[in-house]
């Protein structure tokens, strides 16, 4: 077969692979499905992967949006309701999940921008620690709603008050999504551009 016909054929498949989940996901036995309602939409299923150094995972993650994005830019700039839902492997003290959260911000938001996220990251810190220790089995949403802002919740139970501007949650969803995320596996499947292990 000629170049020429093979380059429309792989354009296809990739635009397939790439295409917004119609069913539920599992990874890690981890079950994502594939839509959910937050903030007044139904979203879709972006993507799941898992965050793991070697052979020590972490938790699985799942990325919504009320479409599909295979970018990151994508899927910051994307308007609406998102959510980025974390079901956990092990058991993890929220001190780890602050320093996570202060590196991806150092690692992944532009420097100029940082100071007028200070404030709102503090914020988040704050929310976190005052979860004490996220047992194995926990879930954990990060979500983002138009009028609202943040907000994080744990087992459907909100934690805090929401933390204002879409600057702000396209901060944090570029700590799993951005030029240097927490994982780079993780990235790949929230983008949908890697298959679940």
């Amino acid at each position: 077969m000629r170049r020429r016909h093979c380059l429309p054929l792989l354009l296809a498949a990739l635009a397939a692979f790439a295409a917004p989940t119609s069913a539920q996901m599992r990874v890690e036995g981890q079950t994502f499905e594939a839509r959910m309602p937050v903030g007044g939409r139904e979203l879709l299923l972006n993507g799941v992967g898992v965050r793991a150094v070697a052979w020590f995972k972490g938790y699985a993650a799942g990325l919504y949006l009320v479409a599909n994005a295979s970018t990151p830019e994508a899927a910051v700039a994307m308007e609406g309701p998102k959510r980025l839902r974390m079901r956990m492997l092990q058991d993890v003290p929220t001190e780890e999940f602050v320093k996570a959260i202060d590196k991806g911000f150092a690692r992944n938001t532009p420097v100029a921008a940082q100071p007028a996220l200070a404030d709102r990251r503090a914020e988040f810190d704050r929310q976190v620690q005052g979860i004490g220790t996220v047992a194995k089995g926990d879930v954990i949403d990060l979500d983002f709603e138009p009028g609202r802002g943040f907000m994080m919740s744990v087992n459907g139970r909100p934690r805090g008050e929401p933390i204002a501007g879409a600057d702000f949650y396209g901060a944090v969803l570029r700590i799993f999504l951005g030029e240097r995320p927490v994982d780079k596996n993780l990235k790949a499947g929230l983008l949908g551009l890697r298959a679940p292990p």
